[in-house]
C-alpha cells in the first residue's frame, strides 16, 4: 500500500555552511546569523527525528550559500528522485552535488531536463496530484519537463500559476493532511485546491502557511502564535520551530530537506 502523502520514514538535509548568510532573498531584512541559521537546522533535523523520520545529513558547501535548502535542486517520492535545474544561477551546481546522494539511494532517478528551469519549492504533492507552480524560479518549459518526469514514475503532474510576487508556490501554501490545505488569502479560493478544504492564515502571518506535515505532527514557525493557535484547535498536534533566521533569506520549512517513504 502506497504511504499517505504526509508519511515519511526517510529524509536528507544538509548542514549549512558559514555562506549561507550571504543567501538570495527577495526581501532584504538583514543577514542572519551563522550561529542562528545552525540552531535552526540543528532543531528542524532534532524535530524530524522525534516525528519517527531517519535523516541522513549530507556535509555544508561553501561555494553554495543557499545549498542548505535542499528540496530546490531534487525532488523524491516512494518510486524515485527526478533531478532538477534550479532558476537561480548561484544554484545551478546543487543538482551536480546532490545527484550521487540520491543515485546511492534510489533505483530510478530521472535526470534533470536539458531545457527550462524548475526548483521544488515550486511543487507540492497532494492525493491527487503533484502540483507544480509558474514562478521566477519555475518556467514553462522547466514545468513541462517536470510533469513528463513525474509520468514516468506513475505520478500525475499539474501546472499552476504562482502569485505574481511570491517566490515559490509553496511559500504560500502546505498540506496539512490527505483532505486539508493550509494556504495564504491569495491562494484561497482558487481553483488549485479543487476538493480539498482549505484553512487560511491569519493575517500578517503569511509565511506560517508554510508549514511542513511529517507523520502525525505539523512544524509550524514560532513566529506565527495566531496560526498555532487556529491549527491546534482544529485538532492539529503542532510542533513550533523557530525560523527567523532563515527566513531572512526567503526559506521555510519545507525547503530545508527531502522526504520520502522507503
Amino acid at each position: 500500500m502506497m504511504p499517505a502523502v504526509c508519511e515519511f520514514n526517510s529524509a536528507i538535509v544538509r548542514k549549512p555552511g558559514s555562506s549561507v548568510v550571504q543567501g538570495l532573498r527577495a526581501d532584504d531584512r538583514g543577514n542572519p546569523t551563522y550561529e542562528g541559521v545552525l540552531a535552526e537546522h540543528d532543531a528542524y533535523v532534532e524535530a524530524l527525528h522525534s516525528a519517527g523520520v531517519e535523516v541522513t545529513v549530507l556535509p555544508a558547501l561553501e561555494a553554495y550559500p543557499d545549498a542548505i535548502f535542499v528540496e530546490d535542486p531534487a525532488l523524491v517520492f516512494p518510486e524515485g528522485a527526478l533531478l532538477l535545474r534550479p532558476g537561480a544561477e548561484t544554484r545551478a551546481g546543487e543538482t551536480a552535488e546532490v545527484e550521487p546522494v540520491l543515485r546511492s539511494m534510489f533505483a530510478t532517478v530521472i535526470d534533470r531536463p536539458a531545457q527550462g528551469f524548475a526548483e521544488g519549492g515550486d511543487v507540492l504533492t497532494t492525493p491527487d496530484a503533484v502540483m507544480i507552480g509558474l514562478s521566477a524560479r519555475t518556467d514553462r518549459a522547466g514545468a513541462e519537463a517536470l510533469v513528463a518526469g513525474l509520468d514516468r514514475l506513475g505520478r500525475r503532474g499539474r501546472i499552476v500559476e504562482t502569485p505574481k510576487g511570491v517566490l515559490h508556490f509553496k511559500t504560500d501554501c502546505s498540506l496539512l493532511d490527505e483532505e486539508t490545505v493550509l494556504a495564504t488569502h491569495r491562494l484561497a479560493g482558487s481553483s488549485f485546491f479543487t476538493g480539498l478544504r482549505e484553512i487560511v492564515v491569519p493575517e500578517g502571518e503569511e509565511p506560517a502557511a508554510n508549514a511542513l506535515r511529517v507523520n502525525g505532527v505539523v512544524f509550524v514557525g514560532s513566529d506565527y502564535p495566531r496560526t498555532i493557535d487556529l491549527l491546534d484547535a482544529r485538532g492539529y498536534k503542532v510542533v513550533p520551530l523557530k525560523t527567523s533566521e532563515i527566513g531572512k533569506i526567503d526559506a521555510g520549512l519545507s525547503c530545508m530537506s527531502l522526504r520520502w517513504w522507503q
